[in-house]
């Protein structure tokens, strides 16, 4: 199976970079901000779009304001044959916001995030316990110095 990549020139590069500054700004702002005209921002916009490079428009919120005060990354081993059936189920806990596979010596990262120890404790012990767990390793994150989920186009040929 192929994916089918759209190149991205340096006004689309402009156009996204600003539409994840703030994804609320109207076309005509857009247009002023990239130098192009608001036909042009409509009609790449409305490419990207269709390419599935933009996939939506959200809202980013600050998870302490909202009752997340800690973040976990778990590390899972999960017995042969389990893997999807297992990260499906992690996947629908909502207090866990990504799930990865990954090389190593983990067959699977979570990220979480609790509101205290006890949710903590909870998670633990109901989640990163499913059958076909074998073992977990938890961490609690101390400092965030940097989380930025939101992806960036990968530099174009010009900027290696």
């Amino acid at each position: 199976m192929s994916v089918s990549v759209m190149e991205l020139d340096d006004v689309d590069r402009a156009i996204l970079a600003a539409l994840l500054s703030d994804a609320r700004a109207s076309q005509r702002q857009l247009s002023r901000e990239v130098g192009v005209a608001q036909g042009t921002i409509t009609n790449r916009i409305r490419r990207m779009e269709e390419f599935g490079i933009i996939q939506g428009y959200s809202v980013v919120i600050d998870p302490e304001s909202v009752g997340w005060n800690m973040t976990i990354m778990a590390g899972l081993r999960i017995a042969k044959g389990r893997m999807i059936d297992v990260q499906k189920k992690i996947a629908a806990d909502p207090r866990v916001f990504s799930v990865y596979d990954v090389t190593g010596d983990w067959d699977s990262i979570v990220l979480a995030r609790v509101k205290n120890r006890a949710d903590l404790d909870d998670l633990t012990k109901t989640v990163f316990t499913l059958e076909g767990v074998t073992r977990s390793f938890t961490h609690v994150v101390l400092n965030t110095v940097k989380e930025d989920g939101l992806p960036r186009p990968a530099p174009s040929n010009n900027d290696e």
